[in-house]
C-alpha cells in the first residue's frame, strides 16, 4: 500500500472534566477528500486543531508522508503544507482582498505581484476575485473565496475545511465543489467537516465518524445513506421532525413599509420590508449572509428602533419599544451570533439564562435576583435540549458551538413566546441536534406561537416553514407557500434573480 499523506495514531487530548479525543486513529490518502463526521462535542474541532498546530496532543503521534509531524504552531503546519479554512472568517472589513491575504503570509510579495497571483489562482480554480475590492463590500460567498485563495496560494498538500457551505447558495456550493474536485485531481488532499450529509455523500471518498471523542467507525459516503451516517454519529435511531396539522390564527406580527439604515458601515439597509406572520405559522426567510438578516433581527428584537407603526404586535405598535419591553409582551428573539450576542462568553449558563429569562420567568423581585430559580431554569434548558456540559455553572464559551446553540434556542423556546424570531437556528449543529431544534420550533408553532425562521439552510426552511420569502440586498420578496417550491427556485430567489417579485403580503 502507498504511504498515506497524513496518519493519525492514538491521538488523545483531555481537558478538565472531558476527554475531547480518545485514542483517535485514521489515515488520509493523497488526493483524497476525507470527511470527519460527528455530533456537536464529538471532538472534531480539537482534532483538526492538533493537525493545524493550535493544540498539542497529550499522547499519540502524527506522520506526514511517513515522517514525524508535530507542529508547535500554525505557522509550522503551514510550512509543512497544511492549510485551513475556518468556519468563522478571519477577515478585516476595511481592508481589500489583497491586504487581507497579505496579513496571512509570512513573507508577502509586493501588492502588485500579490494581486497578479490572486487573479491567476482565483481564475484557475473558478473562484474569480478582484484583489482590490474592499472585503466589507463582498458577499459571504466571496469572503469565503478570499479564505480559500489565501490557502491555495500556499500550494497546500492538505486543505482542512470546516463547514464550508454554511453561507452559500446552492449555485455557489456547485462552484465550490468544482474547485475541490479540481484540487483533488491535482493531488491535494482535503479534510472536510460538515453536518450536511448529502454533501458528504456527493463529494467525499471516505468518512471517519467520531462519537464522544472516539473513532467509532468509517464508511464510504457514496455507499451509505445520510440517515445511516447520522445514526452512526449519534449511536441511536434518528428522529425525523413531525409537522402536526394546525390552523393559523390571527396576525401576530405585522411589519409594513419598513426601511432602516444598517448601524454598521458594511451592513445592509432594509428597504421597504413588508411581512406578516400569523399565530401558529412558521415563516421561513432565506438569504445569503450579508443581505440584511442581522438588521432584520435587530429591528424585530428592538435593538434597532423604528417608527412605532412600522411594527405591530397583536395590532399594538411596538416599533419604539426596546428588547426588554418586547420580551415582556411576548416577542422573543435568538440572534445568529451565539457567542457574544446571544450569550456572554465568560458568564455561566445560569447567568446567561438570567440575561433573557428574567422578565418572563420572574427571576428577579424588587431588584433582587432569584438565583435558585435561575439555576432551575438553566437546568431545565440543559435537560430539555440535551445540552452537553458538566453543569450549569460552566461558562458559555466552554461549550461546543452546537451545544451552546441548543442552550440559546432552548432558553427562548421554554419561555413560551407569542412570537419567536430566530436567525440560523441550527447553524453548525449536528443532525440529531438540528432535528430536535426543528421539532421544538414546530411544537411551539403547534401551540399557537408565530415563528419567523431566518436561515441559509434551504432544507431546513423546506422542512419546517409554512411560507417562504427571500431576503436580497435588504429587500424581502413576497412570501409564497413552501409546498411546491423547489430548492433551485429558492436558491435563485436568495441570489436575487431577475424577475423576483418584491411586494407586500
Amino acid at each position: 500500500m502507498t504511504t498515506p499523506l497524513l496518519s493519525l495514531q492514538g491521538l488523545t487530548k483531555a481537558y478538565p472534566g472531558v476527554v475531547a479525543n480518545d485514542q483517535v486513529s485514521f489515515d488520509i490518502g493523497e488526493g483524497e477528500v476525507h470527511a470527519l463526521l460527528g455530533e456537536n462535542g464529538a471532538g472534531k474541532s480539537t482534532l483538526v486543531k492538533m493537525i493545524y498546530g493550535l493544540v498539542k496532543p497529550d499522547s499519540g503521534i502524527m506522520q506526514l508522508r511517513g515522517q514525524p509531524f508535530a507542529p508547535p504552531e500554525p505557522r509550522a503546519a503551514r510550512a509543512d503544507g497544511i492549510a485551513m479554512v475556518f468556519q468563522h472568517f478571519s477577515l478585516f472589513d476595511a481592508l481589500n482582498v489583497a491586504e487581507n491575504i497579505a496579513l496571512g503570509m509570512e513573507n508577502p510579495p509586493s501588492m502588485g505581484d500579490l494581486a497578479s497571483r490572486i487573479r491567476d489562482v482565483s481564475e484557475t480554480y473558478g473562484l474569480p476575485l478582484d484583489p482590490y475590492r474592499t472585503v466589507g463590500d463582498l458577499s459571504a460567498g466571496e469572503r469565503q473565496r478570499v479564505e480559500i485563495i489565501r490557502c491555495l496560494l500556499q500550494d497546500p498538500k492538505l486543505l482542512i475545511m470546516d463547514e464550508p457551505t454554511s453561507v452559500l447558495t446552492p449555485q455557489e456550493v456547485d462552484i465550490l465543489f468544482e474547485t475541490l474536485n479540481k484540487l483533488r485531481s491535482e493531488g491535494t488532499s482535503i479534510l472536510y467537516i460538515s453536518h450536511k450529509l448529502e454533501e458528504i455523500r456527493t463529494l467525499c471518498d471516505h468518512a471517519t465518524i467520531l462519537r464522544l471523542g472516539k473513532n467509532v467507525g468509517e464508511c464510504i459516503p457514496a455507499e451509505t445513506s445520510a440517515r445511516d451516517m447520522a445514526e452512526m454519529m449519534v449511536g441511536a435511531t434518528l428522529q425525523t421532525p413531525e409537522r402536526a396539522g394546525r390552523e393559523f390564527g390571527e396576525v401576530a406580527l405585522d411589519v409594513s413599509g419598513l426601511s432602516v439604515p444598517s448601524p454598521s458601515e458594511f451592513g445592509t439597509a432594509l428597504k421597504n420590508v413588508h411581512l406578516t406572520v400569523r399565530k401558529g405559522e412558521v415563516l421561513g426567510i432565506g438569504g445569503v449572509a450579508g443581505n440584511g438578516q442581522d438588521e432584520l433581527l435587530g429591528v424585530l428584537s428592538g435593538e434597532i428602533q423604528t417608527p412605532a407603526d412600522a411594527i405591530r404586535f397583536n395590532g399594538q405598535p411596538i416599533g419604539k419599544l426596546g428588547p426588554t419591553a418586547r420580551r415582556r409582551l411576548g416577542v422573543l428573539t435568538a440572534p445568529e451570533e451565539r457567542l457574544g450576542h446571544a450569550a456572554a462568553p465568560d458568564m455561566s449558563l445560569v447567568e446567561n439564562a438570567l440575561l433573557t429569562g428574567s422578565v418572563r420567568e420572574g427571576l428577579e423581585s424588587n431588584g433582587f435576583l432569584k438565583w435558585a430559580d435561575t439555576r432551575s431554569f438553566a437546568e431545565k434548558i440543559i435537560s430539555a435540549f440535551d445540552v452537553r456540559t458538566p453543569g450549569p455553572e460552566n461558562a458559555a464559551r466552554s461549550l461546543s458551538g452546537g451545544n451552546l446553540q441548543k442552550f440559546v434556542i432552548g432558553r427562548e423556546v421554554l419561555q413560551n413566546p407569542d412570537v419567536l424570531v430566530v436567525n440560523q437556528p441550527t447553524w453548525g449543529v449536528d443532525a440529531a441536534a438540528a432535528a430536535s431544534i426543528r421539532q421544538a420550533i414546530l411544537d411551539l408553532a403547534a401551540k399557537g406561537s408565530a415563528v419567523i425562521c431566518i436561515s441559509q439552510d434551504l432544507d431546513e426552511l423546506m422542512e419546517i416553514s409554512d411560507s417562504f420569502a427571500a431576503l436580497n440586498e435588504g429587500r424581502l420578496s413576497a412570501p409564497r407557500p413552501t409546498t411546491g417550491l423547489t430548492v433551485d427556485e429558492i436558491g435563485l430567489m436568495m441570489g436575487g434573480a431577475h424577475g423576483m417579485e418584491v411586494a407586500h403580503v
